[in-house]
């Protein structure tokens, strides 16, 4: 049985390449922009990835404030806030609630939009891969405040570092609007700085040009 390996940046950035998650090259995204790499964390989708991955969120959500519920967005966040809470447990022995949320609501059972942790009354963090225009995450800010939560921040696996509609990132949008923070375990520059490292010089090349144009 092996162990996973202690989060890094490079070691979360050499393990998305190997998966295929992180992809060079050119891409057109929704936005309609030619991006020189792709990010997609749904790929990470055996034991070693998702472990790396929590390890990182947990890593992470150890040096921030009000850490009372973690949330996941459906459906990607869902394996993501669950491994977290494990990692949390295991690698640091702090024993953090969890939920998430239906993308319909349930009129059986339980009922409702949410499941796991009760979140009425506390502090949350939300955790997701990525925020492209920041949308799906204002969308369950208004779920988790309709249930009774106050938002404490967002953590998710990667920042793009790039403009949304206008000036700010989406991340510096989600920030400024909702009065948050959100951090993220890798960045843009964080990319730029492994290929440079790896003397990957035309991919990095068309990273800075890119980023010259939608940097922020």
């Amino acid at each position: 049985m092996s162990s996973v390996q202690p989060f890094s940046p490079q070691a979360l950035i050499e393990l998305a390449l190997k998966r295929g998650v992180l992809k060079f090259g050119e891409f057109t995204l929704k936005s309609g922009r030619i991006s020189p790499y792709f990010f997609n964390a749904g790929l990470l989708n055996d034991g070693e990835a998702l472990s790396l991955l929590a390890s990182g969120y947990a890593d992470k959500l150890m040096n921030c404030e009000s850490v009372s519920v973690i949330f996941g967005p459906a459906y990607k966040g869902i394996p993501f806030v669950a491994a977290t809470a494990s990692a949390l447990w295991q690698q640091h022995g702090v024993n953090v609630p969890w939920g998430f949320n239906r993308k319909e609501a349930k009129d059986h059972g339980e009922g409702g939009m949410l499941v796991g942790a009760d979140v009425k009354g506390q502090r949350v963090w939300i955790i997701d891969d990525v925020i492209t225009a920041g949308t799906a995450i204002r969308e369950v800010v208004d779920i988790l405040q309709a249930a009774g939560a106050t938002i404490a921040g967002v953590l998710v696996a990667l920042d793009r570092q790039e403009k949304g509609q206008g000036e700010l990132s989406a991340i510096q949008e989600v920030e400024k609007q909702l009065n948050i923070p959100v951090h993220a375990l890798i960045t843009m520059q964080d990319l730029m700085d492994y290929l440079k490292k790896n003397n990957r010089s035309d991919d990095l090349a068309k990273m800075q040009d890119y980023r010259e144009k939608y940097g922020v």
